[in-house]
């Protein structure tokens, strides 16, 4: 071969790196805040609250503890949630109907009232299952009875009002038709499924239908 000279020589063209190799993530994928919830409220129906562990839920979604961690501090935390998704819907539809100010007829209210709480219950059904089956263990569960006990007073208020402008029977304890209104709501959580042929409209027409018939003066 000629020589070449070294003033006209090309230079070599410049290492390229390797790229790196992709790290694909291993494991199932997370879930989030919500995800986690709903799965821990169905264990907690299917197993029980008490004897449920961390451990159990995370066994059961397919993660680590501290992935739970992430998004709840404890057990309890999660119990927390729960209930307050059960109870908060309850309690604002029971305070606004409760609310001295309105113009509306008590009875008018009220009835409204208990169509809300078939759709709430309907809406949150397992949270619903969990919070009747709460028996006040601990002070986060007997809080969760006192919240319970005001809601029925509330709503016992609306009761008198509507006996007081004579549209409800008066020979009533109105405690005892709060009492008997959420009983028999509560009591849908052991035969109703929202996937069922009922729908909510059809089930809080029937039990306001149901209930009324029998409290109207």
């Amino acid at each position: 071969m000629p020589d070449v000279d070294a003033a006209t020589a090309v230079p070599a063209a410049p290492a390229v790196p390797p790229v790196p190799a992709v790290r694909r993530p291993r494991g199932r994928p997370g879930y989030d805040q919500d995800t986690v919830l709903r799965r821990a409220i169905d264990l907690f129906n299917r197993q029980g609250y008490d004897a449920t562990s961390i451990n159990d839920l995370a066994v059961d979604l397919g993660i680590t503890k501290s992935a739970i961690y992430h998004h709840f501090e404890s057990k309890e935390a999660i119990l927390a949630a729960a209930l307050d998704e059960a109870l908060d819907g309850l309690d604002a539809a029971v305070a606004a109907a409760a609310d001295a100010t309105r113009d509306e007829p008590a009875y008018d209210r009220l009835r409204a009232t208990v169509e809300a709480a078939v759709h709430i219950l309907v809406a949150h059904l397992p949270a619903v299952t969990l919070l009747l089956r709460v028996r006040g263990n601990s002070p986060l569960e007997q809080a969760a009875l006192d919240r319970r006990r005001h809601i029925d007073e509330q709503l016992a208020t609306v009761v008198k009002r509507a006996v007081d402008e004579g549209d409800l029977r008066d020979d009533v304890d109105p405690e005892v038709i709060s009492r008997l209104v959420f009983g028999m709501v509560n009591s849908l959580v052991d035969w109703y499924h929202p996937d069922g042929p009922i729908s909510s409209e059809t089930l809080a027409a029937a039990v306001a239908g149901v209930l009324f018939q029998g409290l109207h003066r």
